[in-house]
């Protein structure tokens, strides 16, 4: 595919939704990691076997970006993509015209994912990659630890980095040698940190790597579509609850995710539960969930101390005997389990 097909990418591609998408994991609340199969073009570390591997393991560049840090919605999701040294440029840069992703349209970078993975395609036959998806509630769980323990943003996506790394190096047994990555703040800092996990390969992070290197802007890719759909799922699953709810039309959508976008700051006002807040697609942690919560009509909930004396367990009560706990047929015991009809 050149630069006119990558353009014209169709409608197909658009609704293209990639198997890094687990609808279930994203529903409930989970992070989670995925995997392309090795690609056939590249020749893993050989390690079913002690014998000496007679097929030399093909030399491969990796590079790593993000997308959705900011968001107070949706997941943060961090992509590895792989392929070999010697066609980093010619496939990525030249063919297939791949670039930071902000820079390129939704349909093209949709029908760029859609060709990765569509077998007897170049890229796919040539090419794999990992993402690592890390759910708004376990992002804002980890952020919201009290003292030292808590887990910020920056170790999260430093650990989602390390962990898809090393799933190409070990599981996947990639004979990776250069590695280029977007920054976590300082680069120099970052680099060190990964050059002292990973010392037999070269390690490049930089800033604006994704429109540096062809690898990161694949990588890019590969998160960015993978985040846009995924926030897509959340919206559709929470826009389906609240019609069960209210059999209401179709409320107004939630924007880009982002604090700065008015729309989603309205969604979070109209569809705060004064209790609850939110579900799992919002990020407790960030300022503008805050905010709203503690500033704008949320219910502050006292939960009573533990007592001693009250700690009995449920099991307890539902097989206690004597009056009052359960021995008539009014109580607990007696209840729990049996068809409203026959409590009447």
């Amino acid at each position: 595919m050149g630069k006119d097909t990558a353009v014209n990418a169709s409608d197909d591609a658009m609704s293209f939704i990639p198997p890094s998408i687990d609808t279930a994991r994203l529903l409930s609340g989970d992070s989670y990691a995925y995997y392309t199969p090795c690609p056939a073009g590249i020749t893993p570390y050989d390690k079913s076997t002690t014998v000496p591997q007679t097929t030399e393991p093909t030399p491969c560049v990796l590079g790593v970006d993000e997308a959705g840090r900011g968001p107070v919605l949706g997941p943060m999701v961090y992509g590895a993509f792989y392929l070999p040294l010697e066609l980093h440029h010619s496939l990525l840069a030249q063919e297939h015209s791949f670039d930071d992703s902000k820079v390129l349209t939704p349909a093209v970078r949709a029908n760029l994912m859609r060709l990765i993975n569509t077998p007897g395609e170049n890229l796919y036959e040539s090419c794999g990659y990992a993402i690592k998806v890390l759910s708004a509630r376990d992002i804002g769980s980890g952020m919201m630890k009290p003292g030292a323990a808590v887990y910020n943003l920056n170790a999260q996506a430093m650990d989602a980095t390390i962990e898809i790394i090393r799933g190409v190096l070990q599981d996947h047994a990639v004979n990776v040698q250069e590695i280029y990555i977007d920054t976590i703040g300082n680069p120099a800092t970052y680099q060190a940190k990964l050059e002292r996990i990973f010392p037999s390969i070269k390690i490049t992070v930089a800033k604006k790597a994704d429109s540096l290197y062809p690898c990161v802007s694949a990588a890019s890719v590969a998160a960015k579509v993978t985040r846009d759909v995924a926030l897509e799922v959340l919206y559709e699953s929470v826009l389906k609850a609240q019609q069960l709810d209210d059999n209401s039309a179709a409320p107004e959508g939630w924007g880009s995710g982002y604090p700065s976008d008015s729309k989603c700051v309205g969604w979070l006002r109209r569809n705060m539960d004064p209790v609850f807040g939110w579900g799992s697609e919002c990020r407790f942690s960030w300022g503008t969930a805050k905010e709203m919560l503690e500033q704008k009509g949320g219910a502050r909930v006292d939960w009573p101390a533990d007592d001693d004396e009250g700690n009995g367990m449920l099991s307890d009560f539902l097989l206690a005997s004597g009056p009052g706990k359960g021995s008539s047929k009014d109580g607990l015991r007696d209840w729990f389990g049996q068809r409203q009809a026959e409590i009447i």
